[in-house]
């Protein structure tokens, strides 16, 4: 890669900036993280923020060199060997230590030991590795995945798989028996006795499963706004693995809107978000997080502008979610991969992330970030055109001024449904709604707010009239970024809900909060 665009990348993972010769400690810890990771770049002559090319002198480069290989040989165990590169940027000299992904991990300090110096990557810094990961660095030696060990406090005929063997034969027409487990990896048989993997009690409704991966579950949220706090809905999917997938997906989709546009005569229906994407990150989240790691459950989270879905374990340092083109392939838990395949929840190896990308091509207006979070994996779909609600109210009121519910110099409704009520009540209405100071509409509010037949996009809506009494189809193309057709669309169906009535003609058209005859 080319200086200039290291200089645009962040320091993170597999790269980190050093304006001078570190002290040795800091080398150290750093040649043993990225051996124990991915691999990395360490830049010296290149400081970090601001971002800026300072070089080092050309007299010490082989002092340096020295200093360095001396250095990473001595204290580091087992062996690391960097590559040391020389580098000109313009008139200025750089020293680059490249660490490969070392093949026989942990890799620590030597003063420290391995309990106390083995360190890993997170994010742009170094830190101590605790047992988890430290196991999990020593079974990565002897390419052992933790789903394929046994479980030897109970036998494979006192665990429970109902619900695995009913799953298993409708989705692939074989019963499940002792030759399918089997061929499948699912047990491990020694002295003549037969003992679940990990990976079968992952699989199982056995109480085995909650009490050996109590974490083993995904967390589901619709917050209200753009950060986490309000509950609007919340879901804990403690099951079997292989059905946590699918629940996850109908959580999301149930919280999000789906919309039609016309091509022509024909209808085609088109979701808020990327579904095929969501999905597919969702499968990915179940059937590549650590299992290893305790305390840690799967998390999605929808918000107003986004959807968060976080996943305990590192991305594998041999995916590159920047290159999702490339069809890669790479399996966390080996015993499991191609369960999850049988039961047609894994597609084909390697076309996941090129799913996840032709189906962004679709969305222009929704960005696809990912990082990590500590020890986890997390991906983002982000509304790039989205406004927060208020800031949008406010626009849109100075800019075109919002109508209100109309009223005469007595309070009198003067327009709509609802003053037609008024008028024939003798006005009732229109007191009760003062005395009331529009508590009608709210109590109406409340008692739909949890309503799962009440779409995403119309709860905005209605939340929008709370505040503004009135709504023109102009304010809904902005508060969702979409065309005319489909606001008007949206607005006629909450017409026919009786959700909202329609005031006014043409370029006067507006919308205000229906009164139910109960109400009135």
């Amino acid at each position: 890669m080319k200086i200039d665009e290291i200089l645009k990348q962040p320091e993170g993972r597999k790269i980190e900036f050093k304006e001078e010769l570190p002290s040795s400690s800091d080398i150290n810890k750093t040649a043993v993280a990225f051996a124990n990771d991915a691999g990395g770049e360490i830049f010296i002559g290149i400081k970090d923020n601001p971002r800026e090319v300072v070089g080092v002198n050309e007299d010490d480069l082989i002092k340096i060199e020295e200093i360095i290989s001396n250095s990473i040989h001595d204290n580091c165990s087992p062996v690391i060997l960097p590559e040391i590169i020389f580098r000109r940027y313009e008139d200025k000299h750089l020293v680059v230590v490249k660490i490969y992904k070392g093949s026989n991990p942990p890799y620590h300090l030597k003063a420290k030991g391995e309990k106390d110096g083995t360190y890993i990557r997170v994010g742009s810094s170094n830190r101590i590795a605790n047992s988890d990961i430290i196991a999990e660095l020593v079974r990565q030696r002897s390419n052992v995945s933790f789903d394929s060990l046994p479980v030897l406090n109970q036998e494979i005929d006192d665990l429970s798989l109902d619900t695995f063997k009913e799953q298993f034969e409708e989705k692939t027409s074989d019963k499940v028996d002792k030759i399918v487990l089997s061929k499948l990896n699912l047990f491990y048989k020694e002295q003549g006795t037969e003992f679940p993997t990990n990976a079968l009690v992952l699989l199982s409704d056995d109480k085995l499963r909650n009490k050996r991966f109590p974490y083993a579950k995904i967390e589901c949220a619709r917050f209200k706004g753009i950060r986490p706090g309000n509950f609007i809905d919340q879901k804990t999917i403690d099951v079997p693995v292989s059905l946590q997938p699918e629940q996850a997906y109908q959580f999301v989709l149930r919280h999000i809107s789906q919309g039609s546009d016309y091509e022509g005569v024909y209808r085609k229906d088109r979701w808020e978000y990327p579904v095929i994407a969501i999905r597919e990150v969702i499968r990915n989240a179940v059937i590549h997080r650590d299992y290893a790691l305790t305390g840690k459950d799967i998390k999605i989270a929808v918000f107003d502008d986004k959807i968060e879905i976080t996943s305990p374990g590192k991305l594998l340092p041999t995916v590159d979610f920047n290159e999702m083109d490339a069809g890669q392939s790479d399996i966390r838990n080996i015993t499991l991969a191609p369960v999850f395949k049988k039961l047609g929840i894994i597609e084909q190896w390697g076309n996941g992330l090129q799913l996840i990308a032709e189906n962004l091509k679709q969305y222009p207006e929704i960005e696809l970030k990912w990082n990590e979070p500590g020890i986890a994996f997390r991906v983002s779909f982000i509304k790039k055109n989205f406004i927060e609600q208020p800031e949008l109210q406010l626009e849109l009121e100075q800019e075109s001024g919002q109508k209100r519910t109309k009223t005469d110099e007595n309070g009198r409704l003067t327009a709509g449904k609802t003053a037609e009520k008024d008028r024939k009540s003798g006005g009732k209405v229109a007191e009760k709604w003062r005395k009331n100071g529009g508590k009608t509409a709210e109590n109406h509010w409340e008692n739909i707010e949890n309503n799962p037949e009440i779409s995403e996009q119309e709860r905005i809506i209605l939340k929008y009239l709370l505040k503004n009494n009135s709504i023109k189809s102009k304010d809904v193309e902005k508060l969702f970024n979409i065309k005319d057709s489909r606001a008007r669309l949206i607005l006629k169906q909450m017409v026919d809900k009786d959700y909202i009535e329609k005031q006014g003609k043409g370029r006067n058209t507006y919308y205000i909060l229906a009164t139910t005859d109960g109400e009135s």
